[in-house]
């Protein structure tokens, strides 16, 4: 499916649109973790000569009960050449350009939703101005757990590369950053919930209306074949045996409840439902509305 194209989807009254700010390249090795090539390889295919496959960058934006909120933010427009070349291949930064295509500017957005703070999810949290990182959307609402903000003006060895400052400490010193201890609803139909695992205070979105629901997992998967292999875990999961749990839990919910489920990284849209026969599951996209 084009990414140029928006990918719009129903769940009550909500309106759900799924935005691409384009893919970036990842070594399938990360991907994959402990998983071994053989095992892999014939459910995903070949990587490229460098070991590398794409993995796309899917946003979410959820318009509920007249506010207009947007989950997670993608790569952004922010790298430098050589962040782009060597370290993050890819084609990326067109979240804002595809935003406006849809009609909604900057200042129509009234909450902005990051699962966490790694670079690929908060890249368009914040743009250039003259050389200084500001707020892209300047009448937004930012919401992060405060543990994982902690984390992330915290970083250790591990994640230092991962975090990238000007993406998010420009909200707090403009006042739109709101941390979060728990559980939160932004309006009766939208509320993020904490899911542990990719970080420790990773989050999802859950929309709920009209007896229907879908959930936004964030980095609960790198690829959707994740979705239907629970112990299939990215070596970028810091706590690999949480993130396993907190995926049976939100995972035998979508089943049990045919959600619609929204996968950051999988192929555009990445948008579908899980079908569980005999105990095998399997991810079974969903066309958007109007195709």
């Amino acid at each position: 499916m084009d990414p140029e194209r928006s990918a719009r989807y129903r769940v009550g009254a909500c309106d759900l649109t799924v935005v691409s700010d384009g893919f970036f390249l990842q070594d399938v090795g990360v991907i994959m973790g402990i998983v071994p090539r053989s095992v892999w390889e014939p459910a995903i295919g070949p990587p490229n000569e460098r070991n590398l496959k794409p993995v796309d960058l899917n946003s979410l934006l959820v318009r509920s009960m007249g506010k207009t909120i947007l989950v997670d933010t993608g790569i952004g427009a922010k790298l430098n050449a050589v962040q782009r070349e060597r370290y993050f291949p890819g084609n990326y930064g067109h979240l804002l350009r595809r935003l406006r295509a849809l009609g909604v500017q900057p200042d129509e957005v009234d909450a902005v939703v990051n699962s966490h703070l790694h670079f690929d999810h908060c890249g368009w949290n914040t743009a250039d101005v003259h050389g200084r990182p500001l707020p892209t959307f300047p009448r937004a609402t930012y919401y992060i757990q405060r543990g994982e903000y902690d984390a992330a003006t915290h970083p250790n060895e591990r994640t230092r590369a991962t975090y990238l400052q000007e993406n998010f400490t420009p909200l707090e010193e403009n006042g739109q950053l709101t941390l979060l201890d728990d559980e939160f609803g932004i309006t009766p139909e939208v509320r993020i919930v904490p899911t542990p695992g990719h970080t420790a205070d990773h989050c999802s979105v859950v929309v709920a209306s009209g007896g229907e629901t879908a959930l936004f997992l964030g980095e609960m998967a790198q690829h959707a074949v994740q979705l239907e292999r629970l112990p299939w875990i990215s070596s970028f999961d810091i706590f690999p045996l949480v993130a396993m749990e907190t995926k049976r839990t939100m995972l035998d919910r979508a089943v049990r409840e045919q959600s619609l489920v929204f996968s950051v990284h999988a192929a555009f849209p990445g948008v579908g439902r899980l079908n569980d026969e005999d105990g095998r599951r399997s991810f079974v996209p969903v066309a958007p509305e109007g195709t």
